[in-house]
């Protein structure tokens, strides 16, 4: 059964017909030729789909697109402001966080989640104290909040100080 729904992807609003078994990762990669988000497990269990929706983190294959009727989608493509990078994504190149790039935008929209989750307060399983409110972004912790996007080249020894430096 088709449906009609409209998306809102990186600040473009975008009317679409879908299937409604239709994941958002699709409605995005296929529909719309994002190329930010990646399929790389289509199971939920890497992160290269990452997608910030309405501001959280999610992962785009394990997101059906019609359950996302008028949310707000932005991917790695969106973070940008024009010809501007996100500080995110100028730590990545400035601290050689990738290798192949495959799973380079899901971690960097993953990492861009992440940061509002700490500066909210929000505990991870590797903190302290669960009631503080306030979050010491070390390398454990990054590593840890980090933890659903998985690199296949195993760069994570430069993404965690370049999501370090931004954290800073």
């Amino acid at each position: 059964m088709d449906v009609d729904i409209t998306l809102r992807v990186d600040g473009a609003e975008h009317r679409l017909t879908v299937d409604t078994r239709t994941t958002l990762l699709d409605a995005l990669c296929e529909r719309l030729g994002n190329t930010s988000p990646k399929k790389g497990c289509d199971h939920g269990q890497c992160g290269a789909c990452t997608v910030l929706l309405d501001g959280e983190r999610a992962l785009s294959c394990l997101a059906l697109a019609v359950a996302h009727q008028g949310a707000e989608v932005v991917t790695a493509a969106g973070l940008a402001d024009g010809e501007e990078l996100h500080p995110l994504q100028r730590a990545f190149i400035e601290h050689d966080a990738f290798q192949c790039g495959y799973c380079t935008p899901g971690q960097i929209v993953s990492a861009v989640g992440m940061l509002a989750e700490a500066d909210s307060g929000w505990p991870s399983a590797v903190a302290e104290d669960i009631t503080a409110g306030k979050v010491t972004l070390d390398d454990r912790e990054i590593a840890e909040r980090m933890s659903g996007n998985l690199c296949r080249c195993a760069a994570y020894v430069n993404i965690r100080p370049a999501i370090s430096e931004v954290a800073r």
